[in-house]
């Protein structure tokens, strides 16, 4: 177990979420405080030469010099088991205005997997590293190629194999994720072996994986000795993690977001989306935040089930005037 000082301040980052941190998501939560570095969903490469706008659909923040409105800066992630198509991909999507890579090579995702892509590619620790070398040469130096693993596919027994291949390839930044592709999301996090990612390893980690609280940050930070870490999952569910994980570290207090707060995040959220995707999905992505946003909030669930029934606007609409309204009277 490893050391840290109580007052270092960390490095906070967004982990990647297909289908759940878009680029709304991540400007709203990045303006909220704390996060440093954001990362895209996955750029799904194969042989094809994408076009600048397959870049911008998922990463429209090219167009604003790699950041969100708020300043915060943005990898573009790629996934795909071809090396020559990961560089040749690389190089357009730094054409088309990213300033960093990250690729995925911890998706575990049957569809990906079953596709050369994700952590299948954990199984080949030569093909980590031929693909991060790849990248890497093929863009410009001061572009940093950054890669996430979990701890292995089918165990954790390759985890020290796999992040050295992306050592050994260039990368200038691990992610880890506790676990292996079986292991899916299922407690517990294994922090352990990070933290002998990081003792082995002379570029830096960050740690991922089951840190939901102060309590779960602090004790992450002890077994890995780890600075910087990777909030997914419990960013959505408490989306000033990041501010308070920062405020305990400089010993300074910081009261939590209330449910009204939340609420007004999440009305924002929806009046941007709204006209985004088709009538018969109308609220979906509320619903989704909410699954979340329930495993800290109780008035979360509350809210889940005044709204899960109904698709049209005036419902959810009213619901959460009703909401918004309880939360100002307070």
């Amino acid at each position: 177990m490893t050391q840290v000082s109580e007052s270092a301040q960390p490095r906070i980052y967004q982990a990647p979420m297909e289908g759940v941190i878009d680029h709304h998501v991540r400007a709203l939560l990045s303006a909220i405080g704390g996060v440093d570095i954001c990362v895209t969903e996955f750029v799904r490469v194969t042989h094809t030469r994408l076009p600048r706008r397959v870049f911008l659909r998922l990463c429209p923040e090219l167009d604003q010099d790699a950041a969100t409105p708020s300043g915060t800066p943005v990898r573009l992630q790629l996934l795909g088991g071809n090396p020559e198509s990961m560089a040749v991909n690389a190089v357009r999507a730094v054409a088309a205005g990213a300033r960093a890579i990250d690729l995925n090579f911890g998706c575990p995702a049957k569809t990906v997997n079953n596709s050369d892509g994700g952590a299948c590619l954990l199984q080949s620790p030569h093909r980590v590293e031929a693909i991060v070398g790849a990248v890497r040469r093929a863009v410009p130096a001061q572009i940093p190629v950054t890669a996430k693993i979990r701890l292995g596919f089918n165990d954790r027994s390759a985890y020290l194999d796999n992040a050295r291949a992306a050592e050994n390839g260039g990368a200038s930044e691990l992610a880890v994720h506790a676990r292996s592709k079986v292991d899916g999301y299922r407690p517990p996090a294994y922090w352990e072996y990070i933290g002998d990612i990081r003792q082995q390893l002379s570029i830096p980690v960050v740690a991922n994986g089951d840190i939901w609280t102060l309590e779960e940050f602090r004790r992450c930070r002890e077994v890995t000795g780890c600075d910087a870490f990777m909030f997914g999952r419990s960013l959505l569910a408490r989306p000033d993690i990041a501010l308070q994980v920062k405020a305990f570290c400089a010993g300074e207090q910081y009261t939590p977001m209330s449910w009204h707060r939340v609420a007004a995040l999440l009305w924002d959220y929806y009046c941007i989306t709204k006209n985004e995707y088709p009538a018969k999905y109308l609220g979906n992505r509320i619903k989704q935040w909410l699954a979340y946003l329930k495993l800290a909030y109780p008035e979360a669930q509350v809210f889940f089930e005044e709204i899960k029934r109904h698709r049209e606007a005036q419902p959810i609409e009213a619901a959460f005037a009703r909401t918004l309204e309880l939360g100002a009277a307070a």
